[in-house]
Formats: C-alpha cells, sequence, structure tokens
C-alpha cells in the first residue's frame, strides 16, 4: 500500500484542529490514526494514510508516525511540545497544528471518516483509546510486534450508521 504523506500529514493536522488545536498524547495520536485508517480500510477497502500498524503492548501504533511528525515540525507545519503532568511517567508529548487542514487531499468519504473519528473517539484519552484497541479484533488476533493485517479489520463489525 505504501504512506500517502500527504495525506498522513493533513490528517495530524486535522485531527489537532479538530481538537481545539492539539492533540495531548503520542499514543492519543497513534489510536485516531489507526481508527482513522482500520475504520476506512473496513468501510471503502483501503486505508486513509497507508501507514503498516505493529502490535506493541499499548495497542496498535502506526511505524511512520514518528518521521512523518518530526518532518512535519521541521517544516513549520507542527508544533511538537514535551510536558511533564505527573511525576513517575513519560512526559506528554503534544501535537498543535500550525496551519489549517487542506481538507482538498482527501475525498468526501475520507473527510466524513474523519469527522466520524473525531466525534467517536476524540474525547477519549490515550489509556481509553487504548483499551478500546485491545479489545479489536485487529489487535487481538496479532502476536505482539507484529504487522497487523488491515484485511482483520473486517472482523470489527463497525456499525457506521453512527456518527
Amino acid at each position: 500500500m505504501g504512506i500517502d504523506k500527504k495525506k498522513y500529514q493533513q490528517v495530524i493536522i486535522y485531527f489537532c484542529h479538530a481538537l481545539n488545536g492539539e492533540v495531548r498524547g503520542k499514543k492519543k495520536l497513534a489510536k485516531l490514526l489507526y481508527f482513522a485508517d482500520f475504520d476506512f480500510f473496513e468501510k471503502m477497502q483501503t486505508a486513509i494514510t497507508g501507514d503498516v500498524y505493529k502490535a506493541l503492548p499499548m495497542g496498535p501504533f502506526p511505524v511512520s508516525l514518528e518521521g512523518v511528525s518530526a518532518d512535519m515540525h521541521k517544516k513549520g507545519l507542527l508544533n511538537i511540545q514535551t510536558i511533564p503532568e505527573r511525576s513517575g511517567y513519560h512526559p506528554t508529548e503534544v501535537y498543535c497544528a500550525i496551519t489549517k487542514p487542506d481538507t482538498s487531499v482527501f475525498s468526501k468519504e475520507e473527510v466524513q471518516m474523519l469527522h466520524r473519528v473525531v466525534t467517536k473517539y476524540g474525547h477519549l484519552n490515550g489509556k481509553q483509546l487504548e483499551d478500546l484497541t485491545h479489545q479489536e479484533a485487529p489487535y487481538v488476533g496479532t502476536a505482539s510486534q507484529q504487522e497487523i493485517p488491515y484485511e482483520l479489520a473486517f472482523y470489527r463489525g463497525t456499525d457506521f450508521s453512527e456518527p
């Protein structure tokens, strides 16, 4: 499949913009990307970003996320701050969009899916999203550290009639 870097960047900017300008936590951003890609694949048989997801202990993780977000930071598209929130925990990475999303790179169906992901999952924190993904067939059906096959999305039974 291969990643679509322009769409990938715009998905991140879209999520930041839709969630009051920022996504708090790498885990949250990773899970929002997972839901966007796997929900879209389940419905349309293709992913939005095209990234590969690995089954890591904290849930599905897009392998290109760190590279894409670092590149966006370098190009002035994304501000990434590291904020210590609680002692004994890793600092939280906060992603802030510097520009508005360019939705012209998306199909109408992709924009609808991104809106759905923000509406359905945007209010949850990283741990809540981790718990949700741990119950999903794609994660459950994949050995630890291995690539999650997109085809496992068809075993989720997502109700797309909800927002």
